[in-house]
């Protein structure tokens, strides 16, 4: 059977479609209304590797307490890595802490509007430079995420796997750009393969490029875009340590500033080993205190980007401690705890039971 020919994409079809079926979201500007770069720069770094749904909520909270760069970068990074407990990846809130602070100290509160300085900010990679040159300021700019690259694969039919297909990609995204509304259509791409060209269940029939679609035109959109298969991610073992103290009240601490998890609150734990719980010396030489511990038949599994974790819980009791800080169970929402360490301390409450 012979290959089917569609003609290349029109990007003034894509921004008829977008001026009508936009999604209104809390960071993006009315239409003909300019954007604001701090709105859209903190809403790019809360969305790196998070869904829109879940930044929605913290999006806000943010804008509420900080409502500008400058309000952000005279904040306390303690109280920033609070408001983003939950959201994940917390490297995120100590560079977005760093980067306000230096808008504010080298650029007079002003994003730069050009991607070579974007590119030299703490948090900018590749995507967000474009990301916010594009959508803030309308420079041309080829904005890739992974809405993007389905859309392509599928507009093209590029067959070669992800990850490899990606210069494959950025080029054939590249000979779409429209020569002008370089935001609206950065926007309008994201809109289509979140809204219309989905992972499962793509709405071909609602499509503005449907006629120009070559994966549509084959009948294989269901296929594309292609994926290795995933390798299994190792797995790490840690012992919690949940203290009580006669009140009821928790301790927590904070953890180093580098290294995963870095800056945030924790209930005590070993050092995470991998591929084997740890010894008994070593659960030993992490105890908090000196007690007896009544070790719960829960095992928490956080799955983390690279790793997954499998941490077994022993409870506690004591009048005091060395290091650390008592907050009651009502009060841990309040501590800049990652979800992680919320799942433990529930599971060391119940233990009590």
């Amino acid at each position: 059977m012979p290959k089917v020919k569609v003609k290349k994409p029109a990007a003034a079809d894509l921004l008829l479609w977008y001026d009508k079926h936009r999604r209104v979201l809390p960071w993006r500007a009315l239409p003909h209304v300019k954007a604001n770069p701090y709105h859209v720069w903190l809403s790019e770094i809360m969305l790196q590797q998070t869904t829109v749904a879940a930044v929605i909520p913290y999006f806000n909270k943010f804008i509420k307490r900080w409502p500008d760069v400058e309000a952000l970068a005279a904040a306390s990074l303690d109280d920033i890595m609070r408001m983003w407990a939950g959201l994940g990846y917390y490297r995120r809130a100590r560079m977005l802490h760093q980067c306000a602070q230096i808008i504010v100290a080298y650029y007079k509160s002003q994003f730069p509007s050009d991607i070579k300085t974007l590119l030299k900010l703490p948090g900018f990679g590749p995507y967000t430079a474009a990301a916010v040159a594009t959508i803030a300021f309308d420079q041309r700019a080829n904005v890739i995420d992974g809405n993007v690259e389905r859309v392509m694969a599928r507009i093209h039919t590029i067959k070669t796997p992800l990850p490899a297909a990606k210069p494959k990609l950025r080029s054939a995204a590249e000979k779409l750009l429209p020569d002008t509304r370089y935001g609206d259509y950065a926007q309008a791409l994201m809109d289509l393969g979140a809204t219309i060209c989905t992972p499962r269940n793509p709405k071909c029939d609602l499509c503005p490029w449907q006629n120009f679609c070559q994966a549509y035109a084959e009948g294989i959109v269901d296929d594309l875009p292609r994926k290795l298969k995933p390798t299994a991610k190792p797995i790490r073992y840690a012992t919690a340590f949940v203290v009580f103290n006669p009140d009821r009240h928790i301790l927590i601490r904070q953890r180093p500033d580098t290294g995963l998890l870095g800056g945030m609150m924790e209930i005590p734990t070993s050092d995470w080993v991998e591929g084997h719980q740890p010894t008994a010396k070593q659960i030993a030489s992490a105890a908090p205190i000196k007690t007896t511990w009544k070790e719960l038949p829960t095992i928490e599994t956080h799955v983390f980007s690279h790793f997954e974790l499998r941490v077994s819980i022993r409870i506690g009791h004591t009048k005091r401690a060395k290091a650390g800080i008592w907050v009651s169970p009502d009060n841990l929402k309040n501590e800049a705890l990652p979800s992680l360490m919320h799942k433990i301390a529930r599971a060391g409450l119940k233990g009590l039971e």
